[in-house]
């Protein structure tokens, strides 16, 4: 996809999507409330003191770990100038960089834990996106990787929702895998998979992976 193109879909969506969908949808607010209560039981098991979230959108789900977490420093990317512009007044403590994923600009083996949820279905390049994460990740770094798990079901309720509450979000999913996609695509990279969990009623899948 051109770039014009990728940030034509980018400039579709509100800077501040995510925070006020949070508080005027009941189904955002019990999806994303839902995604951040499960990432926060996966990271109480996890010893970090860097963390890097890719496709950080408006920073939403970053700030609210944070809150949990106040001695790790965390990095945010994404490529949508607007909402980082927006991130950075909301949440200053926050780093925040416009970037996109296939090339992330940080040094190897830069961090502990690498958050990546509902991203790489957007995303220009999965496989390549997927290199970069490992390639800034230590060893034995814990990279958790989400996203709609692309069954059947989920297909009907993205149909309907593209249609309704979420217009905004048309034609925005590039990759439109099945969660068994994703499975192949990690095995390629050569990353370990530690665990695997259906969240939101199988609606969702979360990866656990570790870096060998």
């Amino acid at each position: 996809m051109r770039k014009k193109d990728f940030n034509k879909i980018l400039n579709s969506v509100p800077p501040d999507y995510y925070q006020k969908g949070i508080k005027n949808n009941l189904l955002q607010k019990y999806w994303h409330s839902t995604k951040i209560n499960f990432s926060l039981r996966l990271l109480s098991k996890i010893s970090f003191k860097n963390c890097l979230e890719v496709g950080s959108a408006s920073g939403y789900m970053i700030s609210e770990i944070a809150k949990r977490y106040p001695q790790v420093k965390f990095h945010a990317i994404d490529p949508y100038e607007a909402a980082i512009k927006f991130a950075k007044k909301q949440y200053p403590h926050i780093n925040f960089v416009k970037a996109e994923a296939e090339k992330l600009p940080f040094k190897n083996n830069q961090f502990d834990l690498i958050l990546c949820y509902e991203t790489i279905e957007h995303v220009r390049n999965p496989q390549k996106a997927i290199f970069e994460m490992k390639r800034v990740l230590k060893k034995r770094g814990k990279f958790i990787l989400a996203m709609d798990s692309g069954t059947f079901a989920f297909q009907i309720i993205w149909f309907v929702w593209e249609r309704t509450y979420g217009r905004a979000w048309q034609k925005a999913h590039l990759n439109p895998y099945h969660h068994s996609d994703l499975e192949n695509l990690i095995l390629q990279s050569g990353f370990k998979i530690v665990d695997r969990y259906f969240t939101h009623f199988g609606l969702e899948i979360v990866f656990v992976l570790e870096k060998e």
